[in-house]
């Protein structure tokens, strides 16, 4: 595990021992599942779907652009994103659960929570905030720790999307789902040691990727080209955060990631 990733899931570490002081699992777990219930996957990725993310700021990338949530939200459905990706690491990334539960009012579509969970009490805190689904990042946990984490998210009827960042993490996670209704499977491309973006990646672990579930393209996508790129090799959605957050018009970048995935996905069938 890289130094980045070590520190990040030591912090989350502390955050959910920090969690379960002040809220037990038990009553976490009771306001979660009583929460209104989450919205489902539908066709996600059945033609060529994109998932716009919010994110305050990157220790890669620094402060982005500010504007509210909700505004950043709302311009991403309006450009057709068939999911909302939202972090809530507040140290490097600026973000919060509330910033989940304010984005969760005001769209329709499915709103992932982003962050480096390390316990279950984490999935039922993003759960009761509006959150429809999780990240689940296969190499900061070890096999009981990734299926604790699984079950809550099952228990809460929330997908997960589980990240892999190199061929072995890829197979690890191609198994987990497998035997997992209502995943997604994420490759992301950044270097994990400099942070910096290795599209390639993308290409190298391509012939890896399971028929289902969907796979996702993370990083490195900063245009239609891009997109092209990946739905090239077999992704069937992408996750955009930083493009998303230097643009002024991000309802019209949404729309344009979306037309070229869509067109090459109609060219190629």
């Amino acid at each position: 595990m890289s130094r980045f990733l070590a520190i990040m899931a030591e912090r989350s570490a502390a955050r959910a021992a920090d969690l379960a002081r002040l809220r037990p699992l038990g009553e976490m777990r009771e306001a979660a599942l009583s929460a209104p219930p989450p919205r489902p996957l539908g066709g996600f990725g059945e033609l060529f779907d994109v998932i716009a993310e919010i994110k305050p700021r990157s220790p890669a990338e620094g402060v982005f652009v500010e504007r509210a949530s909700t505004e950043q939200g709302e311009s991403y459905q309006m450009g057709g994103a068939r999911m909302i990706s939202v972090l809530t690491e507040p140290s490097e990334f600026g973000g919060s659960v509330e910033m989940v539960r304010a984005v969760s009012s005001v769209v329709t579509v499915p709103v992932l929570a982003k962050d480096f969970l390390t316990d279950p009490i984490q999935v039922y805190q993003a759960r009761e905030a509006g959150a429809d689904g999780v990240l689940v990042i296969s190499r900061i946990l070890d096999d009981p720790a990734m299926a604790a984490i699984l079950d809550a998210a099952a228990d809460c009827e929330c997908f997960a999307l589980l990240e892999a960042f190199d061929r072995a993490d890829l197979a690890r996670v191609s198994q987990v789902v497998s035997a997992r209704p209502n995943t997604l499977v994420g490759v992301n491309c950044r270097d994990l040691d400099t942070l910096q973006v290795v599209p390639e990646r993308h290409v190298d672990l391509a012939d890896g990727l399971p028929e289902e579930p969907v796979a996702v393209a993370e990083s490195a996508i900063g245009g239609p080209s891009d997109v092209e790129r990946v739905a090239a090799l077999g992704y069937r959605a992408v996750l955009v955060g930083s493009a998303l957050m230097r643009t002024e018009r991000p309802d019209v970048l949404v729309a344009d990631l979306i037309e070229a995935g869509r067109r090459f996905a109609a060219m190629a069938s």
